[in-house]
């Protein structure tokens, strides 16, 4: 027995040194990682760091553009402490580099490197655009760089006066596209049985679970939308490239037979075709750029700075100017209940950040942009509401719609004073679904059955291992409308010119652009941002006499030290980089997000304001 108690003692004896051991690894790793930051801040304190004359300023943009950083202040501190683990961007980072270089005299040129960039909506895309078209109207040059990049990538190229694309190198555009994947047979298979309900001849985020391919009204649907935004897509780069859009378009239509004329030459294929000026590897794109300008440090060839760098050196320059202020609110991701970090809107967070707003005397307008495709209807009620009661805190509210705005996203643009829309947003999606999956039979096979009394009929029926009863499922099918009827009801109330006839014929779940959205009335301007808030500060009498502030996370004294010391050790280090330039599409990822949020609907039936419109 003795012998038994001492090997059972030294086993967990064993186990409590090994989760010892690593909890001291991790502790020591976190303080060597602090440590390097102080220490990188120390030493960028020692000289002064300056913007020098003939300067270029570097746009490239990492991983996916956003509205807002997602996850957590640390989650952030982490991605900055490396460039080859950041995978976002923010737009507004972006666009407030390109705005402060146009004036700033140490600013030579823009140069464009947008291969380490995954993704951007049409949206954010058009607002850069505007950005550079400024920059090039003070006589600034811009060039762009590119290796092997796609269509996201070449379209923010092609705003260039010049793209230099490596003779290795390639362009891929091949149009825009909404496919999905379907589970029905997948799911016939494990016997799981979906009841889906839905409101709206168009509502077809609920399709991949009970259909295998899509439906013909979701395509007529998908088409017409994503056709509008492929025509903003050639328009642009039309007007940017002096290329006819139909040729740029011939060329996609018979790409196998244009590339066999060139004997496979991707370059030479672009490089004819008008879509590039000049063909040079990268050392030679930097022994350019540094004849044209003046020689880099060390191996950098030309004189550069990055866009986040350029921001920190220029950010204690940035005075107040008013004790007014417009407040940014980002509602980007996800609509769900409670509390949430940054990428996701949760009812509550964004609640209480309103809540808070409506506090502050010196906040006269809040614009709200959404970048949304919606979620659970509830949670977007709840928002809309706070949104309502801001307004009648005396706040200015306007909404400004970002890539995305549809379902629960344009449910809570319904309480906003205005709402602004660029033309490429997508939106609309006035309609509601709810998904409940059952598995009595897959039980059944394995020897697991369900059985039981109630006090009620209903008791007990609504059971994830019982099969959906008939009444149940004529419940859930009228709670479904009513929701898609108030639905509609808030639109019409919304909408000064249309009824709840004429919102019904618009909505049934079907997707517009800004464009479309416009010419139906859903929105009441075509514009960026910054429009939005120059709107927000006229409404509220503001004129010109105002700041413009971004509500987002409340820092502990500890996460602001943290994000001081990395924003200030990144202007001095420039590290290597590592990324795929075309970015694959996570296909198995997108796989398991819509099973996950099959399983999640086990919880009990969710009505859901969403939209299934992610753009290929």
């Amino acid at each position: 027995m003795t012998s038994e108690r001492s090997f059972v003692s030294r086993f967990f004896l064993g186990i409590w040194h090994i989760i010892d051991g690593t909890r001291k690894l991790v502790l020591n790793l976190v303080f060597f990682f602090i440590l390097f930051i102080v220490i990188a801040a120390l030493v960028d304190s020692e000289e002064s760091l300056v913007v020098e004359p003939d300067t270029a300023l570097v746009l490239r943009p990492y991983g996916d553009v956003v509205e807002q950083y997602s996850g957590t202040p640390l989650d952030y501190v982490l991605m900055q402490a490396t460039e080859t683990g950041r995978t976002e961007t923010r737009l507004r980072d972006l666009l407030e580099a390109v705005r402060r270089a146009t004036d700033d005299p140490r600013i030579v040129r823009l140069v464009i490197d947008p291969g380490f960039m995954r993704s951007a909506g049409m949206a954010s895309l058009l607002e850069i655009e505007g950005a550079v078209e400024e920059f090039k109207a003070s006589g600034k040059p811009v060039v762009a760089l590119a290796d092997n990049i796609g269509q996201q990538q070449y379209f923010l190229a092609a705003l260039a006066d010049e793209i230099w694309l490596n003779p290795k190198g390639m362009v891929w555009i091949d149009g825009f596209s909404v496919y999905g994947q379907f589970y029905a047979e997948g799911l016939d298979k494990l016997e799981i049985d979906v009841n889906l309900f839905r409101a709206g001849k168009y509502k077809s985020a609920g399709e991949p679970y009970i259909r295998n391919d899509m439906s013909p009204e979701a395509k007529e649907a998908n088409l017409h939308w994503i056709g509008d935004l492929w025509y903003q897509y050639l328009d642009s780069v039309s007007r940017q490239r002096s290329v006819p859009a139909e040729s740029l378009g011939e060329a996609i239509d018979n790409f196998a037979d244009r590339l066999e004329a060139v004997d496979g030459d991707f370059a030479r294929f672009v490089l004819e075709l008008g879509l590039v000026d000049r063909l040079m590897s990268r050392p030679e794109a930097n022994m350019e750029l540094a004849r044209l300008g003046a020689p880099g440090e060390g191996s950098e060839g030309y004189r550069q700075i990055g866009h986040d760098n350029y921001l920190a050196l220029t950010d204690m320059q940035q005075k107040p100017k008013s004790e007014n202020k417009v407040a940014v609110v980002v509602a980007e991701g996800e609509i769900v209940r409670g509390r949430q970090p940054q990428g996701t809107v949760g009812a509550i967070s964004l609640a209480e950040t309103l809540r808070d707003l409506a506090e502050q005397d010196k906040i006269k307008a809040v614009v709200l942009r959404i970048n949304s495709p919606g979620g659970d209807a509830f949670a977007a009620e709840k928002i809309r509401r706070e949104i309502q009661a801001l307004r009648e805190s005396g706040k200015t509210v306007v909404v400004s719609m970002g890539n995305v705005a549809a379902s629960g996203g344009y449910w809570i643009a319904m309480a906003a004073e205005e709402v602004w829309a660029s033309p490429s947003t997508i939106t609309g999606s006035i309609g509601v679904y709810g998904i409940l999956p059952t598995v009595q039979k897959p039980l059944a096979k394995l020897g697991i059955h369900s059985d039981g009394v109630g006090t009620t009929d209903l008791a007990g029926k609504l059971r994830l291992d019982r099969e959906l009863d008939p009444d149940l499922k004529r419940v859930f099918q009228h709670a479904t409308e009513r929701t898609y009827d108030d639905f509609i009801e808030l639109v019409a109330e919304a909408r000064p010119h249309l009824d709840a006839a004429d919102v019904h014929e618009v909505a049934q779940g079907r997707v517009w652009s800004g464009t479309q959205a416009l010419g139906l009335q859903l929105i009441d301007n075509k514009g960026t941002l910054h429009q939005s808030i120059d709107a927000a500060a006229r409404i509220a009498g503001l004129g010109s006499d105002y700041d413009v502030v971004y509500d987002e996370w409340k820092l502990s004294p500890f996460e602001t030290m943290l994000f001081e010391m990395v924003g200030s050790a990144m202007v001095r280090f420039e590290l290597g980089l590592s990324a795929s330039p075309l970015g694959a599409h996570t296909l198995f990822g997108k796989i398991l997000q819509d099973l996950q949020f099959l399983a999640a609907s086990n919880e009990g039936l969710t009505i859901a304001a969403h939209c299934l419109c992610e753009v290929d």
